[in-house]
Parts: structure tokens; C-alpha cells; sequence
């Protein structure tokens, strides 16, 4: 939708095609300060705000009964402080029915079969609600498909991620018994051991996300057929989660995903373009889901707006380049946190109150992975983790 808007916002006709009916849920409800200016930038920020969606203006992470608080006001980099924490079936909708409002067409209910490229012209097969089969010729193409990858599956572009294989197991409830204030607004990651971790991402409608994420054999020993009690046992087995959510009923049944990681062997090609988790997704840790989504879909639109006025863009250089900048830097934070050195990185920094090293990973906490004045953001920020994680060690 951020790329819709940022098509018709240069005058450009374009056509949004979705294989399933909005609203439907989708995994990625918490929101990173950097996707705000995209939402500004297409025009769309103030229909959100209309939402009243949950703010959030920073991120808690608990282990072992400590408390570690990253403040978006406090981070490195200039931009936005704040953003959501969203129910992801209300957004989206939210978000595809302004663009449609602004003169998009959505077909819902229609899922492409076939893609065609001729040059840089092509001709995709979808077929519709009612079974039909329909030819879209178009300039180009924007795969904003997410998991559904349409062009990495019909182009055989898709490729093993070099991530380790982890599991999800997620679901919503009604948070009646969340804490007054400030404290029951945040977004929480409960670290139950160094490979596993759990979320708690409160909305603005009472009801609260909760979710554990990690390596695959910590769930075996509760694993069973019903995907509710599953979850369900997890969670009473963590004091701060059973406290809040024991009894709680369901707002949505419990899920499950498993090796989610993916990539893709190319971003672009003659009269196309891969954005989103089409191209990527590493992991939910750190919330960059959306990020890279509107990032992608933006800069796409923008790129392909240039494409369609005549102009040779090197799309090596200013979109995969730029995304794999932003891509690499996550993927450096998400390995850290897993092998447990971040983690320990977090609350140093906490307890020391060393301000410089914490504002400029609270940079990359709000998105702000673009920003390569922050040491911890170039190719240097490997050995910058490194360093710190050798001195933590040390000094401990």
C-alpha cells in the first residue's frame, strides 16, 4: 500500500492484486520509528493517527528479573521517537482502503497464476472470486507479497536463508489484568534463555499479543495437537506472563510458524521489483518486518516512477545495495542476540549507564539502519559488538 500511494502520488495508474480478503491477520504487530517518515512521506500518517493506535516509544527486554529500557528520545540518530504497536489485520485494512479511497483499484479474492515478462512489459494471470481467469498487462511490476513470494516462486528466485531454522508460537488474548499506566503500554521481551524469547505487545483495544520465539527443540516438551493449550502451557511456565494472562481468554487462536527465514536470489529484473519479505525476512526479534517493508516498497516506487519517465536506473546500486545495507545490519543484531553476546551488551549497557553505547543501538533499534555515521551500523559493526561483548566478559 506505501508503494501504491507513492505511485498515484506521482500521477502513475497502478493496481493492487491480493489473494486473500482484508481484513486478515498477518504476523508483525510492532512497529519501528524509522517506517513513520514513510507513512508521512506518501500522506498516509494522519489517517493512521486517526486510529488511536497504542504508542510506542521505546522497547523493554526482562531477563532474570532485570529490566532493560531502550527510549526512542534517547537514540543516536535524528528522526522520529515514536510509532505503534498495531493489530496488523485492522492496519492493513486501514491502509488499503485509503489507498483505494485515493483512486486504487483492489482486487481481493484473486491470486496470480502465471507472469509473463516481455522486455519490460509483462502480462500476469490471475484468477478471480469467481473463478475466472483475467490477463493485467502492465510497465512493471511491485511484488509486495510477503510470504506468498509470487515472483520468487514463478521465477524460481527463491533461496535458502543462512539463518538458523527457529519456531513461532503466537496468539491474542484479552489483557484484563494489564498494569496500569505506562508499564502496561509497553512492548515486553521476557528472555527465557539465551535461544528463546517471548513477546508482549499491548494494543490499544485491551487486547495483548504474546508470542515465544527461538530454537525449535525448546517447544518439544510442550508440543501438542491443540495449538491453544500448547501455548497456553508455555506460558505458564513464565512467572511474569502466567501473573498477566492465566485465565485470559483467546482474542485469536494460537499459531504456529517454523523456519520462517527466507531470501531470494535477486531483488529486480527487466519490468520488476521484490520488496518486503518477498525479498527478506530474518526474524521477528527486532521488529523490522514492516520497516523494511515500507523502506522497499517506497524506494521501489520511487525507482520505478524514475523507470517509467525514461531514466536508466542502476538498481543494483540504489535499491539492492541500500536494502542489503539495512538487511546485513539486522541480521549482524539478530545473530548477536541469538548466540547471547547483545543480549549481555543490553543490560551492561543498562546497569553501567554507558549512554554512548546504548543511544547508538537504540539507532538501530528504531530502524535507523541506514544511518552510517553510527559505528554500529557499518561494516564495522561486527567488530564493534565484538569489542564490547570481549570487555563485558572482562570486566565481569
Amino acid at each position: 500500500t506505501v508503494a501504491a500511494a507513492a505511485l498515484q502520488q506521482r500521477g502513475l495508474q497502478c493496481r493492487i492484486v491480493e489473494k486473500q480478503q482484508f481484513p486478515r491477520f498477518v504476523i508483525g504487530e510492532s512497529l519501528l520509528p524509522r517506517c513513520m517518515e514513510h507513512f508521512e512521506e506518501v500522506g498516509l500518517l494522519d489517517t493512521l493517527k486517526a486510529q488511536n493506535y497504542q504508542v510506542k516509544t521505546g522497547a523493554r527486554f526482562i531477563r532474570d528479573g532485570k529490566i532493560c529500557w531502550f527510549d526512542f528520545s534517547e537514540k543516536y540518530s535524528k528522526g522520529w521517537n515514536w510509532t505503534w504497536q498495531v493489530p496488523r489485520a485492522h492496519f492493513d485494512k486501514v491502509l488499503a482502503d485509503a489507498v483505494e479511497e485515493r483512486g486504487v483499484p483492489i482486487s481481493y479474492n484473486t491470486a496470480v497464476t502465471n507472469v509473463e515478462m516481455f522486455g519490460t512489459d509483462s502480462i500476469t494471470t490471475v484468477v478471480l472470486p469467481d473463478g475466472s481467469e483475467e490477463k493485467i498487462s502492465a510497465k512493471f511490476i511491485i511484488d509486495a507479497s510477503g510470504y506468498g513470494r509470487v515472483l520468487p516462486r514463478l521465477f524460481n528466485l527463491d533461496k535458502p536463508s543462512n539463518m538458523p531454522p527457529r519456531k513461532a508460537v503466537f496468539g491474542h488474548f484479552e489483557d484484563k489484568n494489564r498494569p496500569e499506566g505506562p508499564d502496561g503500554e509497553k512492548i515486553t521481551f521476557v528472555i527465557t534463555r539465551r535461544d528463546i524469547w517471548t513477546w508482549i505487545i499491548p494494543f490499544s483495544n485491551g487486547i495483548s499479543s504474546v508470542g515465544f520465539v527461538g530454537n525449535p527443540d525448546f517447544f518439544k516438551q510442550y508440543e501438542q495437537e491443540d495449538t491453544d493449550a500448547y501455548l497456553r502451557a508455555m506460558m505458564m511456565d513464565i512467572p511474569v506472563i502466567k501473573n498477566r494472562f492465566e485465565n485470559m481468554p483467546f482474542a485469536l487462536d494460537a499459531k504456529k510458524m517454523e523456519a520462517y527465514a527466507v531470501s531470494a536470489t535477486q531483488l529486480y529484473g527487466p519490468g520488476y521489483v521484490i520488496t518486503g519479505n518477498s525479498s527478506e525476512f530474518i526474524d521477528p526479534v527486532f521488529s523490522s518486518g514492516v520497516t523494511f517493508a515500507t523502506e522497499s516498497g517506497l524506494l521501489g516506487a520511487k525507482l520505478v516512477a524514475r523507470a517509467l519517465d525514461g531514466e536508466e536506473i542502476n538498481w543494483q546500486k540504489e535499491y539492492v545495495d541500500h536494502m542489503v545495507q539495512g538487511v546485513e545490519t539486522f541480521r549482524t543484531y539478530v545473530n548477536s542476540w541469538y548466540d547471547g553476546a547483545l543480549q549481555d551488551i543490553f543490560f551492561y549497557t543498562h546497569a553501567d549507564a554507558n549512554q554512548d553505547i546504548k543511544r547508538k543501538i537504540c539507532s538501530v533499534l528504531a530502524g535507523y539502519v541506514w544511518d552510517e555515521t553510527n559505528p554500529f551500523v557499518t561494516e564495522k559493526r561486527d567488530r564493534a559488538l565484538d569489542s564490547i561483548s570481549k570487555l563485558i566478559k572482562v570486566l565481569d
